[in-house]
């Protein structure tokens, strides 16, 4: 049957006003309930099915990151990370910008600037040329991710070798000014519990704050491991205490092989305990799930000893983790 472009762009509005598992979160009171793409998954049927009719925001998992967009100076390439933007916006989805300054996929000409100057000139003018590309279009910004090591000292980027704590409040003063309107987030992992990397994530929130530094959120990652989910609450209040909102960025909850039932029903309880996590915490605005399928999963490659993180399995069909995060939500 041959559908008029008006009634596949109705089908379209509908998936996307109905998102199942958004709509819930949204009758809540809270932002999104979101997810990622990216060049491996936006011509999958069945990813973008799922995107369509359960989430309400988009994060590009690598496609708006420094390497991506910034290959050598000032030579932009534009296209996947517009497809991404196109993408999203076209359904009705919020957007996640991810993310502006991080010491990861940076590319080597960035990675080997020892001047002053030339470090603040460069990161002004990526952030001006990405926030201002899409200024308007973009809920939140992850402005900087991953700044802290586990032991809450700084990490010994090229952004702090050379400039210091002040790289910060120059990412986030830049990222105000380039598009006005979307929140600024500072973005890390290992959150989820007490210990020295989140006393220093919020001291220097404190800090940013305290000189008038431009910052609206802070982002929690959320790289779980099943059965170890426990502190979460606790440390979204801690953030949601400074008078900031918070996110869950990048859940995922991950499994020991070999997988088991035993393990999949701990996924479930777990994936309830972190949605309700949020919920219970006034703040929190919103979780955005790593991926659709556990065919398309970073731990694979990163974590080979772990398997099945998300709410999809390999074949697409909802997991009981589903109904954890679903069950939370009702």
């Amino acid at each position: 049957m041959k559908l008029s472009a008006f009634v596949v762009t109705a089908v379209l509005a509908v998936s996307s006003v109905n998102a199942a598992l958004d709509a819930k979160i949204k009758a809540k009171g809270r932002a999104y309930y979101g997810n990622i793409i990216d060049q491996n998954t936006i011509n999958i049927g069945q990813v973008t099915n799922i995107l369509n009719t359960e989430f309400g925001a988009i994060t590009a998992e690598n496609s708006w990151k420094w390497d991506a967009i910034e290959p050598s100076r000032n030579n932009f390439n534009w296209g996947n990370a517009d497809a991404i933007a196109n993408w999203a916006t076209s359904r009705g989805k919020l957007i996640r910008g991810h993310t502006l300054v991080w010491h990861s996929q940076l590319p080597g000409w960035v990675q080997n600037i020892g001047d002053r100057n030339t470090l603040t000139q460069v990161i002004q003018n990526h952030i001006n040329q990405v926030a201002g590309r899409y200024r308007g279009r973009v809920y939140a910004w992850d402005v900087v991710n991953e700044v802290f090591e586990e032991n809450g000292s700084f990490r010994n980027s090229v952004f702090y070798r050379v400039l210091g704590e002040e790289f910060i409040d120059l990412a986030f003063r830049t990222a105000r000014a380039a598009d006005a309107n979307a929140k600024l987030y500072i973005n890390d992992y290992n959150l989820d519990g007490p210990g020295p990397k989140i006393d220093a994530l919020l001291a220097l929130v404190g800090r940013l704050r305290g000189r008038g530094t431009p910052i609206d959120g802070i982002g929690s990652q959320g790289h779980l491991i099943v059965g170890q989910v426990g502190n979460v609450e606790a440390q979204l209040k801690r953030m949601g205490d400074t008078g900031l909102d918070v996110a869950i960025t990048e859940l995922d909850i991950r499994i020991q092989r070999p997988v088991d039932s035993t393990k999949l029903a701990q996924q479930q309880r777990d994936y309830e305990t972190v949605t309700k996590a949020c919920l219970n915490v006034p703040q929190c605005v919103g979780i955005t799930i790593w991926g659709v399928s556990d065919r398309h999963t970073w731990v694979d490659s990163t974590f080979p000893s772990f398997d099945s993180p998300l709410l999809w399995d390999d074949n697409y069909s909802r997991k009981s983790a589903y109904t954890g995060a679903d069950t939370a939500l009702n």
